[in-house]
């Protein structure tokens, strides 16, 4: 018995390793394109402009910026936190914040600090909720307006009650610039 556990043990120790040793800046993208006329909409600090972004103008989605070749560092996540349940902005050192559970609160960035307000459910692919709300989803709403360019398109997110209806408006996925 204790050398079976030991295996399992060490099994999941490996592979536990081998996922941190592929850890990498990301970018986190809506699945469906809906409108945009680009590469789809990403996780976006609100009125950025690349590392002059101010993180207290919180999140959007807005059309992302790696055709360029390179993530756009206000739109880079470090994809080893999402195991912790953290979504964490690294070019900022700021992690994603829900001040409230209800729905059509503001999406929020602050300094890590480790607490409830800032535990998430994502996998890398489907809905983003936070941890002590499930059935609440990262949500991008359906109008676009557009921003230095008709190219920057822009949608406002907010956190909204998952549903089947509005699955093309809140499943996420990542990908790296690789």
């Amino acid at each position: 018995m204790f050398k079976k556990l030991a295996t399992v043990s060490a099994s999941i120790l490996m592979l536990t390793f081998a996922n941190a040793a592929f850890a990498e800046n990301v970018e986190i993208h809506l699945s469906d394109m809906l409108d945009n006329t680009q590469n789809g909409y990403c996780i976006d600090i609100a009125r950025a402009q690349g590392d002059k972004a101010n993180p207290e103008d919180g999140l959007q989605g807005h059309t992302c910026d790696s055709p360029a070749g390179q993530l756009g560092v206000d739109q880079t996540f470090d994809s080893s936190k999402f195991s912790d349940g953290i979504l964490y902005m690294p070019e900022f050192d700021v992690c994603v914040e829900v001040s409230s559970t209800d729905a059509g609160s503001s999406i929020d960035l602050a300094a890590c600090n480790g607490g409830e307000t800032q535990s998430f459910n994502f996998t890398g692919e489907g809905t983003i909720s936070p941890a002590n709300a499930a059935d609440m989803c990262l949500t991008l709403a359906e109008d676009t307006r557009t921003g230095r360019s008709d190219a920057n398109q822009i949608k406002v997110m907010s956190l909204e009650a998952c549903s089947d209806a509005q699955s093309a408006y809140q499943t996420w996925a990542v990908r790296s610039s690789a």
